[in-house]
């Protein structure tokens, strides 16, 4: 089970281990914060597919539960109408926004990336940028984390909205104030703490540097294992022939692709917008950086080339859906999809330029104003 906010991973070596993801839905307070949990039953005869329902049915009711109002979720303040409870809502809304972020989006993040409290970084404690048998069978032995890379592309996505929340909550509250305790909060049940955004924008930016130095050395041990012939390294090598081969003899005139330093972990994407579109006339230089882990790892795609699109973050990364994410031919046919699309139905969770969404979304007139600071990229694109 997939789609752009619930997902659920089954280990293949044991079925019954689950874990699930749950992103937290935009203009709530748990906006973009990654909620995993763990599955594990034992199954008697003719139940495991009984117990799969069950859990999809639970990811969609805790989903439920996370609403723009979680005040009154909590049993007898169902109605809470008063003004000191409108008071109070306030104040429980505005620390779970802040725990959002500092406990669903920044601590696992930190952790994944070895990111210390002190701001250092630890070195890898695995060695799975090889891909000999040793390696894939400690792999296979080591902590089931299929969601690490998953946070990543995201958090890369999500950047922006993290930091405008962080900017704008901050100036509701004053740098160490406590959080306010609820009535119905009491012992384990209680939610203490301070609000510290200055610390919490720190922090995201350091992650933001990690991840982004994590993606250039990818290139370098890519290197590395073409120098081994690995298998990854050979299959990347192939698939990038076989996509340029299938570009040519479909006479894709509107996309060129060429290896940096001949390494098949770096591919380079020339755009060139199609005709009757409105990128028309454009050319937009793409970098797609793959993980010797891939497809385990999925590509961070950046448009070098300045793009005013709502699907192209302020910092070039572009947000992408493959259909399918083992095969490069299909993200190279997202890539495009992403970039062309005229449109889209309205998803936040897949727009990632805040400004240009809030244009092509609102009034015919902010759609106008889209469409110009776009095509005025599109005439810069070939200076």
């Amino acid at each position: 089970m997939s789609d752009h906010a619930i997902l659920r991973i089954t280990r293949e070596s044991d079925i019954r281990n689950v874990k699930a993801l749950i992103v937290g839905p935009p203009g709530t307070p748990y906006e973009f914060g990654f909620f995993e949990s763990s599955s594990t039953w034992r199954g008697e005869r003719g139940e495991e597919w009984s117990s799969a329902q069950g859990l999809e049915s639970i990811l969609i009711s805790i989903q439920s539960l996370m609403s723009s109002n979680p005040y009154e979720n909590e049993p007898g303040y169902e109605d809470a109408k008063s003004p000191e409870d409108k008071i109070m809502m306030a104040h429980y809304i505005a620390k779970i926004q802040h725990e959002t972020l500092r406990i669903a989006v920044i601590q696992p993040l930190e952790d994944s990336l070895g990111i210390q409290l002190d701001g250092t970084l630890l070195p890898p404690t695995n060695a799975s940028d090889t891909d000999d048998e040793e390696t894939c069978f400690e792999d296979e032995k080591a902590a089931f984390e299929p969601f690490s890379d998953l946070r990543k592309r995201r958090f890369l996505w999500y950047y922006e909205s993290y930091m405008q929340t962080i900017e704008t909550a901050a100036q509701k509250v004053k740098p160490q104030e406590k959080f306010q305790q609820m009535s119905f909060e009491g012992g384990d049940n209680a939610m203490a703490g301070v609000f510290d955004y200055p610390e919490l924008k720190r922090r995201i930016r350091f992650i933001k540097e990690a991840i982004l130095n994590e993606t250039k050395n990818w290139a370098v041990k890519g290197l590395e294992a073409k120098k081994r012939e690995s298998r990854i390294a050979v299959n990347l090598q192939r698939q990038y022939e076989q996509v340029v081969e299938d570009l040519q003899r479909q006479k894709a005139f509107a996309i060129d692709l060429t290896l940096l330093d001949d390494n098949p972990f770096v591919w380079k994407m020339t755009y060139f917008g199609r005709p009757m579109t409105h990128l028309d006339g454009g050319i937009f230089k793409i970098k797609i950086h793959l993980s010797p882990r891939f497809p385990d790892e999925q590509p961070r795609v950046f448009v070098e080339t300045p793009l005013f699109h709502h699907r192209v973050s302020k910092d070039g990364v572009l947000c992408y859906l493959p259909r399918r994410t083992e095969e490069m031919k299909h993200h190279i046919e997202a890539i495009v999809e992403a970039l062309e699309e005229e449109s889209p139905p309205y998803d936040p969770r897949t727009t990632v330029n805040l400004e240009a969404s809030k244009l092509f979304w609102g009034s015919a007139e902010e759609k106008k104003k889209y469409y110009r600071a776009l095509r005025k990229s599109v005439e810069r694109s070939t200076e």
